[in-house]
């Protein structure tokens, strides 16, 4: 072919190849690689795209707390738009980016993915479509940078770690604190991805690779999709990442040590995007790459494993729909659900890792001993990753929560992640297993905007209650179960009890004048032999209580009539077994 019939050919015959190598290069590739895109040029890259193909379209999906808008790409190369039609044949991979925007690897890189595809540079999918939130975290890109990511290698500039409002969105995910966190939810729910990546950069320790990820916790994605997961499809994208150039290791999960001690699996409570995605069966990965390698080199790792996931998906979709479907028969009504996890110290697999010699010499800011990673000497090492949970807490699962219409920021949360729920018709007496909180830790600082309860524990019991016309039934037979039971069991980690939602029933709202109580007290003894027991009973057993006439005086108060046992520390969502 001579050189004027090829240029003919590349201009007329394939214009799509022609406007890819010139008109969508990304701000990214024309800079020099240490660059990263602006929120206003990946808007106007994105909307180009869109007016170019008709396979992209790029679409307002969210509200920033800036009251700036949050945009979703969707690559689609199917006749058919309609999500819920399409999710019938086919998948769909979500992928998140900028949700802390001083780790931009992703959104750089999923513009030239998604660019990619619609020029049909790389394999156009046959069984999933693609969809993208650009930037997630608007304001916190606006709030651009050189310094506060001390510990990063480029880019030169970056956006900042928390949103308007001084949130890290990576742990609103179940407590929605934020708009941003809101229109998440909002987003996911519209897409049900069958799989899901979120774009990060590490911090920690320093190590010969390049690429790092967190696979979601398996337990709580449960048996069938965690054992499938991590021996099968996340297995695959690594070994095709490794061919790609990239070799990788699980998330650094060490602070302040060296790797080679070995380290466990991060546990990504539901508070994380990944946790999150894991209580509605997602498959679900955190590609965390190193702060301190070349961002050219980061953007280029991230696209590649992107990639590695959409030809494994292509693959596998028929095999991941259907485990999804036989994951949630592990949820039933009266099955057991491990509600805290541990990782077992016993049971752990060996990897090669690859890291630097980690030494100590003396601060030039202190003269005390520092630790630093000798870069001149690479190692190779068997180290120990724990990658096994054991439950430290069951629940049995109740066939419905009844949510008392009280509780509406409770049912306002339910129905944005699109859980059935039921309104009860008439004023009805329900035999229900009710709560009381028996016992709870708080942190001393604020974490996030609350001060997060832990260790809860729970004495359960059987009541008749009446509930009225309006209030709401929860039924688990659904695909959301594990979102309903990690939120409304107080004592799993990230319930909504932990995250605040009920702190009114920890204070009492009456009180006695003890000069007064003092007379109505000797009275209930008088009247009530099993409290004169009892008291009698706690007196003989406590010598510090039989010493204490304060404490004896509450005592009696607590354990009469007249205390508010109805509602303080009665946890106000119900159980039907």
């Amino acid at each position: 072919m001579t050189s004027m019939k090829l240029i003919y050919f590349l201009f007329f015959l394939c214009p799509t190849l022609f406007f890819a190598q010139d008109t969508f290069r990304t701000p990214f590739e024309k800079g020099n690689g240490n660059q990263t895109v602006t929120y206003d040029e990946m808007n106007a890259y994105y909307q180009n795209l869109a007016e170019h193909f008709n396979t992209v379209q790029y679409l307002k999906k969210g509200e920033d707390d800036n009251g700036k808008p949050i945009y979703v790409v969707v690559y689609n190369p199917f006749p058919e738009k309609n999500l819920d039609q399409l999710r019938k044949e086919k998948a769909v991979l979500f992928i998140n980016n900028g949700i802390h925007p001083g780790e931009p690897d992703g959104i750089d890189a999923t513009m030239m993915l998604i660019r990619d595809l619609a020029t049909k540079k790389i394999k156009t999918p046959h069984n999933f479509i693609i969809a993208a939130i650009s930037a997630y975290n608007v304001s916190g890109i606006l709030n651009r940078g050189s310094f506060s990511r001390a510990n990063q290698n480029g880019p030169e500039q970056y956006g900042f770690r928390g949103n308007a409002g001084n949130y890290d969105l990576n742990r609103d995910f179940i407590k929605a604190d934020t708009k941003n966190a809101r229109s998440f939810q909002e987003i996911y729910q519209w897409l049900k991805p069958d799989v899901f990546i979120d774009n990060h950069v590490s911090n920690g320790a320093d190590y010969q690779y390049t690429f790092t990820y967190i696979s979601t916790f398996k337990e709580r994605l449960g048996q069938v999709l965690g054992t499938y997961f991590y021996n099968d499809f996340q297995a695959k994208n690594l070994m095709d990442l490794k061919r790609s150039g990239y070799e990788s290791t699980p998330y650094v999960n060490i602070h302040g040590d060296v790797p080679e001690i070995g380290f466990a699996a991060f546990e990504d409570f539901p508070r994380y995007s990944t946790g999150y995605a894991s209580l509605f069966n997602a498959l679900s990965t955190m590609p965390e790459t190193h702060m301190l390698k070349p961002y050219d080199k980061r953007v280029d790792a991230t696209y590649k494993y992107m990639f590695a996931n959409l030809q494994n998906l292509d693959k596998e979709y028929k095999t991941i729909k259907q485990l999804r479907a036989e994951n949630l028969k592990q949820y039933q009504a009266g099955k057991q659900y491990g509600i805290r996890w541990k990782i077992d110290s016993t049971k752990y697999t060996t990897i090669d890792f690859k890291g630097y010699e980690g030494k100590y010499k003396p601060s030039e800011i202190s003269g005390k001993p520092r630790l630093y990673y000798d870069r001149n000497k690479p190692f190779t090492k068997k180290i120990k990753l724990f990658t096994t949970a054991v439950p430290t807490g069951y629940i049995t699962i109740p066939k419905y929560y009844v949510v008392p219409q009280s509780q509406y920021r409770i049912i306002e949360q339910l129905k944005r992640n699109h859980i059935r729920i039921k309104t009860i018709s008439k004023d009805s007496t329900i035999q229900v297993e009710t709560y009381t909180i028996n016992d709870f830790k708080t942190v001393k600082n604020a974490y996030e905007g609350h001060y997060l309860h832990y260790e809860t524990t729970v004495n359960p019991s059987y009541k008749n209650i009446v509930f009225s016309t309006g209030d709401y039934l929860v039924p688990t037979n659904q695909e959301g179960v594990k979102y309903i039971i990690e939120t409304l069991e107080p004592e799993a980690v990230d319930s909504f009890f932990n995250w605040n939602f009920f702190d009114g029933i920890l204070a009492q709202k009456e009180y006695y004048s003890a000069y007064i109580f003092e007379d109505t007290a000797a009275e209930l003894l008088k009247k009530d032999k099993d409290l004169k027991q009892k008291f009698e009973a706690k007196k003989s057993a406590d010598q510090k209580f039989a010493a204490d006439g304060t404490a004896q005086l509450d005592w009696i108060y607590r354990n009469s009539p007249y205390f508010e046992q109805k509602t303080f520390r009665q946890y106000p969502v119900y159980r039907i077994l």
